[in-house]
């Protein structure tokens, strides 16, 4: 998929103005919206419905992004996060801003993943980091087609931009422990 298609240019706006877009990620849809609006990112919360105290992975499209967030890496959680990045990997990091807390949710700590495609990387780019949990109601089965998220949500998305049928399993989740990678969420990818 190329990042300069009509419809991603499209998807990019809507973002970057605060709507909630459905995308294709590099392991499921994703109910994205900009990580820069609390509004935005409350309305994801309410839209799927899901517990306002259990913080969103956050995708960027690149590791200097995480400065954004007031995140500090010091050489190993580098080093580790190199071997796992760009893919389908996200990583619980400190973040103890204030600033952030709409994203935290008072957990001081942030998911986030630099997804593999460079298409998607070119994306949040132009758009600046985008929660995006799965495309589905808390409980319910993920979309795997866009017409599974439109069952869903309906008109209350602004976009959705189709990639065919995503199945599958969501990205793994770890966490740096003492310097070592800790698996909290099995996933796609197989550490």
């Amino acid at each position: 998929m190329s990042c300069f298609s009509e419809q991603t240019k499209r998807a990019a706006d809507l973002l970057k103005e605060g709507k909630v877009c459905v995308l294709p990620t590099d392991t499921l849809y994703g109910l994205c919206g900009s990580a820069a609006f609390s509004e935005t990112v409350e309305k994801v919360y309410q839209l799927k419905r899901r517990d306002l105290k259990k913080p969103m992975i956050v995708l960027i499209g690149r590791l200097k992004d995480l400065k954004l967030f007031a995140v500090k890496l010091n050489r190993e959680t580098k080093k580790i996060l190199k071997k796992f990045w760009p893919g389908e990997v996200s990583v619980i990091l400190p973040c103890y801003s204030e600033r952030f807390s709409y994203l935290h949710r008072g957990m001081n700590s942030l998911a986030f993943r630099l997804p593999g495609p460079t298409w998607l990387r070119k994306l949040l780019k132009k758009t600046g980091p985008l929660v995006a949990p799965s495309c589905n109601p808390e409980g319910l089965r993920p979309a795997q087609t866009i017409a599974e998220a439109r069952q869903y949500f309906k008109d209350d998305v602004a976009f959705y931009l189709d990639k065919g049928t995503l199945s599958g399993l969501p990205s793994t989740l770890i966490e740096i422990e003492n310097g070592k990678a800790v698996v909290k969420r099995k996933g796609r990818f197989q550490i």
